[in-house]
């Protein structure tokens, strides 16, 4: 296995010879194997080491075990210690979630502040065998059958082609100590269930079963890489980005014959699970949406609109007191008084200063506001119809704010001011607001 896996570090991942690793381990039969192997082809590696506190005393023997071989091997250790069972239930997730959480949170603390290069774990075929198997009970997508992928990001899995058989052969014959976990051959976690019932039966029907399986999975694969590359053509096609938006054009998106597939691909990173109302979107009425944690998607018209939920200001409204020069929260706003007109344009307007009452509010909108309309002589409008008229989407209007004098609107902040209170002749002081963007 040794020349194997060499042969296969120094096709898949050529770099890692120059670079400072971190392994993680846990003590087991897969992680103390893979500590081995880098050893025995002298990589520059630290071993880190969690405990997660769920089994008692075995936790620190577990512990005890990783800090004892690190020193045999002379290589730094990292050891860290988590409440995990208080953690799942600050943030109410099952115990494994939160521990996979916490793990990994932490070893990419660690890359940062001990300036290591990469964090190398010792999954293998028979784990990716597994999670296939959780993913398709649970039910997924395409993505959720191409397996572990052996690299995310800083994350490499350089054990995924061998066996858990021939990593424990390597272990036997090489004389390597491993630690149990106990909690492995309890079937009552879905991932032991699934390893000690169903995968030896699945052998038992063909014995090479995992070496298919993995054919098979790289067929996926493939599938997977073509859909992509689709998905991309297609979203070059009828989506623009737009600041922090996503615009789709949805009559040109209708014409595909199966846009739902793409509508899945490309927003299913966002953390959206609700597909089918989020398929009823796209014929929807205009304004509807439909939320994830911290996106949403909107239909405006022909646009289906992706962005970032609305944030809660931390304040409703804000004074502008008559001596203030300047705002720059929410908006950066200019005022001053000047002796005469010039350029007006959405981000500049001029008023009578007599007219306002200090201190002005800054604020937004809410249903019901009316303001009359500069050039409009004195008839009034509700701030709801200016923005139909002015075909806003959602979250534009959800990003205007009033200017106000008294509760009287003197400014819809780059769209349009009020006449009430407009330069006259009798003007005496003339006074000048700017949006500065």
């Amino acid at each position: 296995m040794l020349q194997e896996f060499k042969k296969h570090i120094e096709v898949t991942f050529p770099f890692l010879s120059q670079k400072k690793i971190i392994l993680a381990t846990s003590g087991g039969l897969d992680s103390m194997v893979m500590a081995h192997l880098f050893a025995k082809l002298d990589y520059n590696f630290a071993i880190a080491h969690c405990n997660f506190q769920l089994r008692g005393i075995e936790s620190f023997e577990d512990q005890k075990f990783v800090e004892d071989f690190a020193q045999q091997l002379a290589k730094p250790v990292f050891v860290t210690q988590f409440d995990t069972l208080a953690f799942a239930s600050d943030y109410k997730l099952s115990v494994q979630v939160a521990a996979r959480e916490l793990r990994y949170n932490w070893f990419y603390e660690l890359l940062e502040t001990e300036h290591y290069d990469y964090i190398l774990t010792a999954h293998h075929s028979d784990d990716n065998l597994e999670t296939f198997l959780i993913n398709l009970t649970r039910g997924t997508g395409l993505e959720g059958l191409v397996g572990i992928p052996e690299s995310t990001e800083k994350l490499l899995r350089p054990l995924l082609p061998f066996s858990r058989l021939e990593i424990k052969e390597f272990a036997e014959e090489n004389h390597i100590k491993w630690r149990e976990d106990s909690s492995n051959a309890s079937t009552k976690y879905i991932r032991n269930k699934i390893r000690h019932e169903l995968v030896p039966i699945l052998k038992e029907i063909n014995p090479k079963f995992l070496e298919v399986f993995q054919k098979t999975q790289s067929y996926l694969q493939q599938a997977q890489e073509m859909v992509e590359d689709a998905s991309i053509m297609i979203y070059q096609q009828v989506a623009e980005e737009i600041g922090d938006e996503v615009h789709v054009n949805l009559d040109e998106l209708k014409r595909l014959p199966n846009y739902q597939s793409y509508l899945y691909q490309w927003f299913n990173e966002y953390g959206f699970t609700a597909w089918n109302d989020i398929y009823d979107l796209v014929n929807g009425q205009s304004g509807k949406q439909v939320l994830a944690a911290h996106f949403r998607l909107i239909k405006d018209r022909n646009t289906l609109i992706l962005c970032p939920n609305q944030p809660t200001d931390a304040e409703s409204f804000y004074l502008i007191e008559e001596t203030q020069p300047n705002v720059n929260l929410p908006l950066k706003l200019t005022f001053g008084d000047v002796s005469h007109l010039s350029s007006v344009s959405n981000n500049t307007i001029f008023v009578d200063k007599q007219k306002l009452q200090f201190p002005l509010t800054l604020r937004k909108w809410k249903e019901g506001d009316v303001f009359y309309p500069f050039g409009m002589d004195g008839k009034s409008k509700k701030i709801s119809k200016f923005f139909k008229d002015e075909k806003l989407s959602l979250p534009e209007k959800e990003n205007v704010w009033l200017l106000c004098s008294n509760n009287q609107i003197v400014w819809i902040v780059g769209k349009r001011a009020d006449d009430r209170f407009k330069i006259e002749n009798t003007t005496t002081q003339i006074f000048k607001i700017t949006l500065n963007e």
